[in-house]
């Protein structure tokens, strides 16, 4: 099978580096180019990043000697790949314009930003879950006046390690969430070499996080209707957002109440079966087990769990009835495998499959 080309656009971040080691050998893309800020451009990618590569496996040798392409030269771009995952370092309203340039140059763009999160035809997608909301792709294409371009955009990192569990259980209709997050130091793009001030310590406060936390669930959510997503009208979800001393893995804290109170058995029973279209396509980047439940007491753990298929499964511990809402529980996920490049990736594939890049 003939691979599809592809770009990483912002290639020399955080996130860039992850989408490199996870793309390295994949089945279905190849990358052929790289591109990041002005700075970069004309650089090997080794020289570009320099002393800043911060995964823990090597630097992939295929991609070190690739020249680094100027992000805003969209007409250098133009014709040589197929679509292009992005993850850039910009403001807010820059990446929304970058974003939107490739599409209507008919390069479709699958981002790891968060600038389109709220456009109103751009689908915020977790494979497992709102698979449908890529039919509003074909609004927005007739917006952009494009035949292949388009915009899909993956959700806030720190929603996967509670949004997941909690889908399986709408039908009991929850009313009211409370989540506190304890986040990793990857997701504001550290290590801890770079951020000492991180070791021996905690921050309560991630600026934009809690509003992301409590709304972006909702579009997820919610439903297509006049060509637009419209957010979901419940739950009520209130968040903390803490950065804590630890390199890899989003730990939530979940207080759930619901309208019609499931058993603690109808929970673990929706925990274990939940599946969506990436398990029924055997997308290779999909977790065989979507949910994974602990029942030891002292799970999950980031150092232990959140490695669990391949970083792209999330996993879920210590149910049980509380004093206050109905239940609550802890959740894991991997912040950059499931909560960035990772889940790019697995939404890349569902397009893929589903023929939106043809």
């Amino acid at each position: 099978m003939e691979k599809m080309k592809v770009g990483v656009v912002g290639a020399t971040g955080m996130v860039g580096q992850r989408f490199l080691t996870l793309l390295e050998n994949h089945p279905y893309f190849e990358v052929v180019l790289l591109a990041a800020s002005a700075r970069s451009a004309g650089k090997t990618y080794r020289e570009a990043v320099g002393e800043r590569w911060k995964m823990k496996v090597a630097m992939p040798e295929k991609f070190a000697d690739m020249i680094v392409l100027d992000a805003s030269n969209i007409d250098a771009i133009a014709g040589k790949v197929s679509f292009v995952f992005c993850a850039v370092d910009m403001k807010k309203d820059e990446i929304r314009a970058l974003e939107e340039a490739y599409a209507k140059a008919e390069i479709p763009v699958v981002s790891n930003n968060s600038a389109h999160r709220w456009t109103p035809d751009v689908p915020m997608v977790i494979p497992e879950i709102n698979d449908s909301h890529l039919e509003i792709i074909a609004e927005q294409k007739k917006r952009l006046g494009t035949k292949r371009g388009f915009i899909a955009v993956k959700p806030n990192c720190s929603i996967q390690s509670y949004v997941p569990a909690l889908t399986p259980l709408l039908k009991y209709k929850p009313t009211t969430v409370l989540a506190t997050t304890y986040q990793a130091i990857s997701g504001a793009g550290k290590t801890f070499k770079e951020w000492p001030e991180m070791i021996d310590n905690v921050i309560p406060y991630i600026g934009g996080e809690e509003e992301k936390s409590e709304q972006e669930p909702l579009k997820i959510w919610g439903h297509i209707e006049n060509g637009q997503i419209v957010k979901a009208a419940a739950p009520l979800i209130s968040t903390q957002c803490i950065r804590v001393p630890v390199s890899d893995g989003h730990t939530a804290a979940v207080f759930v109440k619901f309208e019609n109170k499931p058993t603690k058995e109808e929970i673990l029973e929706a925990w274990a079966s939940f599946s969506g279209k990436a398990q029924e396509l055997e997308l290779p980047s999909a977790p065989e087990k979507f949910l994974t439940y602990f029942e030891e007491d002292n799970r999950p753990q980031a150092a232990l769990d959140r490695d669990i298929y391949g970083g792209m499964g999330v996993t879920l511990g210590r149910l049980r009835e509380d004093t206050v809402f109905d239940y609550k529980f802890v959740g894991l996920s991997h912040n950059t495998l499931r909560g960035a490049a990772g889940g790019a990736v697995l939404i890349a594939e569902l397009l893929y499959r589903e023929g939106f890049f043809n």
